[in-house]
């Protein structure tokens, strides 16, 4: 019952840290706004977009996943860790790299053009699928990977001694667990895209390739046209929503078992098995890697000629991206059920740029906003995160609950024995996957800060951002080196803490 009252409470509180800034944005305009004939050219294109580079990414990370799951090698960890740094780096940094290997003097024209081949541009709609699949494609493959590796070894080992093999093995192991992620991975992937913003605004190419975030921001930033924006922002909202709502209604649940969690059994798959596998696994690197690379190239040597601010910092993003994953997985544990899913993913339907004004107006009336820069900024990161972290949270603890909860309750286990003995000790390799994520997010973010930061407040996206501004572009690229190692570096710390105490 108590369980019950702290969850209500959250999510009551999760709701009103989205709808209210909505509602300060809307009080203080002139009303709401009918959408014209270009806002629903907008919607229907965002749509669209959100849709194409959801399925793109979920298809192409099961072949990926599962060539992850069954091929052991030597540095397969590190191979796994850097191939999700791409979903953690800042938007306009990874942008900056895919420019560098698909724009018009990049690499890949650079090798079309010596052939003679006309070039091909990344600007329009196939940027914008190629930076979302590129930012997507490895939270759609550790998703998947995650599933996979939820299938006790166990039925594993059976099917090999009943000889299942290649599509009897998909059809009655694979198959299930699939039904069961690929529709999360899906609406979690669309919800993002819903509201790209960076990725529009840089590789969107005209009118025609205008997201809903992008008409959000035009109202704001060219009208300031509160009213729009309030309206666009409920669209959003809406959609979103819609989206959360239908994944919690066709959800497919299937229980996978519980094993012993032995290792995994390396399957006798055929040569041309093997041989597709490691041509998935070499290209999904390179697709994500190569950009990340010509990052790195360019900016590492310049890590020295850093001065102390920007230390400073990042020292402080350290400091508030910890806060953050404590406040998010704290949320999040409260909210481990099917409606609290879909509050939670409520956190990355509502538009930052809306999210931010709302919270800059509701500040104004109590005293100077920019005094809680940092307060702010961390409790809308730790928001943000967390659709993701729900969505990689509730299936274990589904599955945990459903397999010792009689036999915990027959034992007597208070709830915090229950916590202490069971629930962590079984989820520790998802909560560690959890909290990585969280923090290399919060490290990454610019966006609140944007609005609020000074000086004083400065966090290092907000620096490199100024960097950038500067056109001190070797140092950007350095900082953007610093911020991408730190990032990296929280997400294996927090995820080897995870399968240490699993």
């Amino acid at each position: 019952m108590a369980s019950r009252v702290v969850a209500i409470i959250m999510g009551a509180a999760v709701l009103a840290a989205i709808l209210l800034p909505l509602g300060a944005v809307w009080s203080a305009s002139d009303g709401l706004v009918r959408p014209t004939a270009d806002d629903w050219a907008s919607i229907r294109f965002t749509v669209y977009q959100a849709s194409l580079s959801a399925v793109i990414s979920v298809g192409l990370a099961i072949p990926v996943a599962r060539a992850l799951f069954y091929r052991h090698f030597w540095g397969r960890d590190v191979v796994v860790m850097l191939m999700g740094a791409p979903f953690i780096l800042p938007v306009i940094v990874a942008v900056l790299g895919l420019i560098s290997v698909f724009g018009q003097n990049g690499l890949v024209n650079g090798v079309l053009g010596y052939f003679g081949v006309k070039t091909v541009s990344i600007y329009g709609l196939q940027g914008i699928l190629l930076a979302h699949v590129f930012f997507n494609l490895p939270l759609a493959t550790r998703m998947v990977l995650a599933a996979w590796g939820a299938i006790p070894t166990e039925r594993l080992r059976l099917a090999q001694s009943l000889g299942l093999s290649g599509l009897a093995l998909f059809r009655i192991i694979e198959a299930p667990m699939l039904l069961r992620v690929i529709p999360a991975a899906f609406a979690v992937i669309f919800v993002i895209c819903l509201s790209s913003f960076a990725v529009a605004l840089t590789l969107g190419g005209g009118p025609k390739a205008t997201t809903l975030e992008l008409a959000i921001y035009q109202a704001f930033r060219f009208d300031f046209d509160l009213g729009k924006a309030a309206s666009l922002g409920m669209i959003q909202l809406g959609l979103a929503g819609s989206a959360a709502v239908a994944l919690t209604l066709i959800g497919v649940r299937t229980d996978l078992g519980q094993g012993l969690d032995r290792p995994v059994l390396r399957i006798g798959d055929p040569v041309w098995r093997i041989i597709l596998d490691v041509f998935h696994i070499m290209w999904a690197a390179a697709f994500l890697l190569v950009p990340l690379g010509m990052v790195m190239a360019y900016g590492l040597w310049g890590i020295s000629s850093l001065g102390g601010d920007v230390w400073i910092a990042a020292g402080r993003s350290i400091l508030m991206a910890l806060a953050s994953t404590v406040l998010c997985l704290g949320i999040a544990l409260c909210l481990m059920h099917k409606w609290g899913e879909v509050i939670g993913s409520l956190g990355i339907a509502i538009s930052p740029l809306v999210l931010g004004t709302g919270v800059f107006l509701m500040l104004r009336k109590i005293g100077n906003p920019f005094e809680y820069a940092l307060v702010v900024t961390l409790c809308v990161n730790a928001l943000m995160a967390l659709p993701f972290v729900l969505r990689i949270l509730r299936p274990a603890a589904e599955d945990t609950r459903a397999h010792y909860g009689r036999l915990a309750q027959s034992l007597g286990l208070s709830p915090w024995a229950w916590v202490r003995w069971v629930l962590v000790p079984r989820m520790a390799r998802t909560l560690g996957f959890a909290a990585g994520l969280v923090a290399a997010l919060a490290m990454g973010d610019l966006g609140v800060i944007a609005l609020f930061g000074t000086a004083e407040h400065a966090t290092l996206p907000l620096k490199l951002y100024q960097l950038m501004g500067a056109y001190r572009m070797s140092q950007a690229a350095a900082a953007a080196v610093l911020l991408v190692g730190i990032s990296l570096g929280l997400f294996w710390l927090f995820e080897r803490l995870g399968r240490r105490y699993a």
